[in-house]
């Protein structure tokens, strides 16, 4: 192969992989922008491809149709990143595993938790919406509720090995307790609702938490 045609080829291929990750990060803050603000149903994706500034067919080949856009903003808003990012691979779950008290695990859930509030409630809210009027997102709302009722049966597991769970209560229990908690619902009646700061409201989580799971705990 010709030197120069080499050399052409290496220099584009950054550039077209930029462009495509640009290209995809101005889908999504898009249909972030319109879904928050108009809904779901009322945003065509004719309306996002314009306010990304891309044709349509680009926003396709670089994201998706809605319900794929919809998830994509799902997963990153849970992931805190451009991309998603499994539950035991964030770096506030690692921290979690490794810290030695349960009330340590605790706060930084809380933490955690009023952190993520900001960038996923509204989608959250979004999706609740669009879940009503459409069968696909029905399903993904359906997955995402389960999947944390699993993170939380995990969390419950690693609380319980330190020995300060209430005995009474059993993992289930616990995790529905912090699931229902840490639910967008919750969060929107303090902070949107009430005027809480998020931190007051990571604040909030963990005391709840650690009065009602721990046998024993004092501030």
């Amino acid at each position: 192969m010709d030197d120069d045609v080499k050399t052409r080829r290496t220099y584009h291929a950054p550039q077209r992989t930029e462009q495509a990750v640009s290209t995809r990060r101005a889908v999504l803050d898009a249909a972030r922008e319109l879904f928050t603000t108009r809904g779901y149903a009322s945003t065509t994706v004719a309306a996002i491809a314009d306010r990304a500034g891309v044709a349509v067919d680009t926003l396709y080949v670089a994201v998706g149709r809605k319900p794929t856009i919809l998830r994509e903003l799902v997963e990153t808003a849970l992931s805190g990143q451009n991309d998603a990012v499994p539950a035991e691979e964030r770096e506030y779950v690692r921290r979690i595993r490794a810290a030695p008290t349960a009330p340590e695990k605790i706060g930084i859930y809380a933490a955690a938790i009023a952190a993520a509030g900001p960038r996923t409630a509204p989608i959250f809210l979004a999706l609740r919406d669009a879940a009503a009027r459409d069968p696909g997102c029905a399903e993904l709302q359906a997955e995402i509720t389960s999947r944390r009722a699993a993170n939380m049966r995990l969390f419950a597991a690693d609380l319980r090995v330190t020995g300060e769970l209430r005995s009474d209560l059993e993992d289930d229990a616990v995790a529905d307790i912090v699931w229902s908690m840490n639910a967008t619902e919750y969060y929107v009646l303090l902070v949107q609702q009430r005027g809480w700061s998020p931190e007051r409201f990571g604040a909030h989580l963990a005391d709840a938490w650690c009065r009602m799971l721990l046998t024993c705990y004092c501030r």
